[in-house]
């Protein structure tokens, strides 16, 4: 058994964006249970790793971003996930958390081998985040319940390619770090 990260995928949003109004329920199902994850996480000094996507603002850093986000319509949904101060954190340009960012090279100086993806939205950022941790030899474990989507069937169809594919094991956030 090796180390274990915690990825927390795109949860910094201002939910201005197209498939909003389609996302929004399936984020509020799960920053709840993303929440109780990150306590039990920070409690046995586990690494939380967020990244995020920078919409595009390639001069801003990750506090304009949660600024921005906390500032917005939706900051009842950011609050409760935001970064703490022993957070890292990695802005990303494209789907997945690996696509030409620091990642990879952050994870294994910390000695990292297994991946917890959280975060949104399934069926395209986590889905391409369990794929590229799987080429690069990570565990991957995604918890279900923990993963926004903006369509359930499409979500569905992307846990179960996890799953079968890329050898991720699907929990529910309960069951880890007990």
């Amino acid at each position: 058994m090796g180390k274990t990260a915690l990825i927390v995928i795109d949860m910094i949003n201002t939910y201005d964006h197209k498939d909003a109004e389609l996302l929004l329920p399936s984020v509020r199902t799960v920053v709840p249970v993303l929440t109780d994850l990150l306590h039990r996480a920070r409690d046995r000094g586990v690494p939380v790793v967020y990244v995020n996507d920078n919409f595009g603002e390639w001069r801003s850093h990750h506090g304009e971003l949660l600024d921005h986000a906390l500032a917005g319509p939706h900051a009842s949904l950011v609050d409760p996930v935001k970064p703490d101060a022993d957070s890292l954190f990695v802005l990303k340009a494209r789907h997945s958390v690996f696509f030409e960012t620091p990642l990879d090279y952050l994870l294994r100086q910390q000695g990292v081998q297994r991946l917890v993806l959280c975060g949104q939205v399934t069926e395209q950022c986590v889905l391409y985040s369990a794929l590229d941790a799987h080429i690069r030899h990570f565990e991957v474990i995604v918890p279900t319940d923990a993963v926004a989507h903006i369509h359930e069937d499409l979500a569905q169809a992307a846990l179960r390619m996890m799953e079968r594919n890329m050898s991720a094991r699907l929990c529910e956030g309960r069951e880890l770090w007990q």
